[in-house]
């Protein structure tokens, strides 16, 4: 059997390159795609995968990437992040604009370019990796929650869609992970992103990786449709015990 080829987009850190060493440890080859190259070519050489510079929200950027990419078996959305906390009131549009592009547009304009290669591969795999934002509100969430709400209705609609195609549908849904999400989250102030895992134990991105893995390594009749999976300490969006 052929080695089965996976598409990890936000691949440069986090979530995306702890699933890209997730999967090639199973064998897949991994074609990793995100704007930081540098970073890409480095974690390619390690894993003997393929690095594609890629801008979700950009079209021309995505279809480059798409047109250097022949069989695809497996597409991870992992390219996503919040911007600010501000509440509705205060909203920055902008920031919303900029959530909505890369969350929702970006996912669908990768989805979109890589549904004829999944297709073809006979048993192709969509997972985009969502967050607890896509099921519950919280205070200062509005606009990631909005993204990551509609993030949720387009991995529905698409299972729904792709029901008789070849083609399973995956969201994972992770609550805290620490990795650069809350850094980027609050333009880099460092001493605030900590305070969001103070006195507990959030999830790791290796955790949320091993999640991406087991579901990619399913036989063809099982589809796992959703996860949710947040730390012990956390029990909703919004209720996190700590130790302090």
């Amino acid at each position: 059997m052929s080695q089965r080829t996976a598409v990890i987009t936000g691949a440069s850190s986090g979530i995306g390159a702890a699933s890209a060493r997730a999967l090639a440890a199973d064998g897949w080859h991994v074609i990793l795609g995100a704007r930081r190259v540098d970073r890409l070519e480095a974690l390619a050489a390690e894993l003997g995968g393929t690095a594609v510079a890629l801008d979700v929200t950009d079209q021309e950027s995505v279809d480059a990437f798409a047109a250097q990419i022949g069989a695809c078996d497996l597409l991870v959305n992992n390219a996503g992040g919040a911007l600010g906390t501000t509440p509705v009131a205060d909203a920055d549009v902008d920031e919303w604009q900029r959530m909505y592009d890369v969350n929702v547009l970006g996912t669908l304009r990768v989805t979109k370019a890589m549904l004829p290669s999944l297709i073809a591969s006979g048993d192709g795999q969509v997972v985009t990796i969502g967050s607890i934002a896509a099921r519950e509100p919280y205070k200062g969430g509005a606009g990631y929650n909005a993204a990551k709400h509609a993030v949720a209705a387009l991995s529905r609609v698409l299972r729904i869609e792709m029901l008789g195609q070849p083609v399973r549908v995956c969201q994972i849904d992770p609550g805290m992970v620490e990795t650069e999400f809350s850094l980027v989250r609050f333009a880099g102030d460092a001493d605030r992103a900590a305070k969001v895992y103070e006195g507990m134990t959030p999830l790791a991105a290796e955790d949320i990786a091993e999640t991406v893995r087991w579901v990619a390594s399913r036989p063809a009749h099982v589809n796992i449709d959703q996860i949710l999976l947040m730390p012990t300490a956390q029990a909703s969006a919004a209720v996190v015990h700590r130790e302090l």
